[in-house]
C-alpha cells in the first residue's frame, strides 16, 4: 500500500506508464479516505497494488524505511523507451547491476516513490 497525494494522478501513472489495470476504487466517507486497487490482470482477486488517498492530505514524508517497489518485466529496454515517450521519470537507465548479470532500471512515480524494473530471464 502506498499513500498518495493525488489519487487520479497516481492512478493515471500506474495505468498509463506501468500498464496496471484499475480493479476497483472505494470511498470511505466515515474515515475520509479512498482506496484504489490495481493489478496486471483485470480478474485478479488479490490486487497487486493498493493506493490510499487520505482526503485533504497532499504531502507525505516517504521516510527512510521505504526502499522501492520491484516489478519483473519482459523487455526492460522497450518499456523504458515507452516510459520516456510518455514523460515518465527514469532515474536509472536500464543496464546491468554492479557485480551481477541482472538488468534493471529505476523509475519514479508522481509521489516520489521509487520503482525498480527488473528484466525477467
Amino acid at each position: 500500500m502506498l499513500r498518495v497525494k493525488n489519487l487520479d494522478e497516481s492512478i493515471k501513472f500506474y495505468v498509463e506508464i506501468l500498464k496496471l489495470k484499475l480493479i476497483r476504487k472505494s470511498e470511505y466517507p466515515h474515515g475520509k479516505f479512498t482506496l484504489a486497487f490495481l493489478s496486471y490482470n483485470q480478474n485478479d482477486n488479490e490486487p497487486f497494488l493498493e493506493l490510499t488517498y487520505n482526503w485533504g492530505i497532499d504531502n507525505y514524508d516517504i521516510g527512510n524505511g521505504y526502499g522501492h517497489i520491484a516489478i519483473g518485466v519482459d523487455n526492460i529496454y522497450s518499456i523504458c523507451e515507452e516510459i520516456n515517450k510518455k514523460g515518465g521519470k527514469i532515474t536509472r537507465e536500464p543496464g546491468p547491476m554492479k557485480g551481477s548479470k541482472s538488468i534493471l532500471a529505476f523509475i519514479e512515480d508522481p509521489n516520489g516513490y521509487k520503482i525498480e524494473l527488473l528484466q525477467r530471464t
